[in-house]
């Protein structure tokens, strides 16, 4: 079967919203209207999190040693993220999970179907996943960061996926999204729900939509 991949729109490096706006406003909000996701406002929030800022392959969010631990995946609603301009269909991504490649900055089908139910169950039940068109899973490889720091490379990349979170969380309140930050959720269930291995530790759920 042929791989989908989706080239996302190149991302805007200013704004007239400024941070300490965006500092000023973030919320965490659990309450999200079906409105579509434009592919563009996917593509900066995806930038935001990992995407490359300059030479060396540098990221957005500071990494040990650029060891870069964390893995992207998207789960995407059916006509929850639209082509920009081109109308809610057929000019929409298909339902399913993605993973951003980051080299590229573009979307690769992981698995098709709108699997947002399943991981709003492994969740504890917060059914508000399934109200946003998006919701983000971060997760982890801690042997890349571990190999060179030993033990104390688990403390490195739980500092990492918070400043990917905090991250996420601006970019969102600049784009007049909303967002919230999941800890609570079975790894083994969200793992099971994504098709990874069992080195791929889920850290964070991170629902993206308009608040209702």
């Amino acid at each position: 079967m042929r791989r989908i991949v989706v080239k996302l729109p190149p991302p805007q490096l200013s704004s007239s919203v400024s941070v300490e706006e965006t500092i000023l406003r973030r919320r965490s909000v659990r309450r999200y209207r079906a409105d579509a996701l434009g592919l563009s406002q996917l593509g900066q929030i995806l930038w935001s999190a990992q995407g490359i800022t300059g030479g060396r392959a540098f990221r957005a969010a500071p990494s040990a040693g650029a060891t870069y631990p964390l893995e992207i995946f998207v789960f995407v609603a059916e006509q929850g993220v639209i082509v920009d301009g081109a109308g809610r269909s057929p000019d929409a991504l298909k339902a399913g999970i993605y993973h951003y490649e980051v080299a590229s900055h573009s979307l690769s089908m992981h698995k098709p179907g709108d699997l947002r139910p399943d991981l709003a169950r492994a969740a504890l039940d917060q059914g508000f996943i399934t109200e946003a068109p998006v919701a983000i899973a971060i997760c982890a490889i801690y042997r890349r960061t571990s190999s060179r720091y030993g033990e104390r490379g688990a403390r490195y990349v739980h500092m990492e996926v918070g400043h990917v979170g905090e991250n996420v969380h601006l970019q969102a309140v600049a784009l007049g999204l909303t967002t919230v930050e999941i800890g609570a959720f079975s790894d083994e269930a969200v793992r099971g729900i994504l098709g990874v291995e069992e080195q791929t530790e889920p850290l964070y759920i991170m629902p993206l939509g308009k608040a209702l």
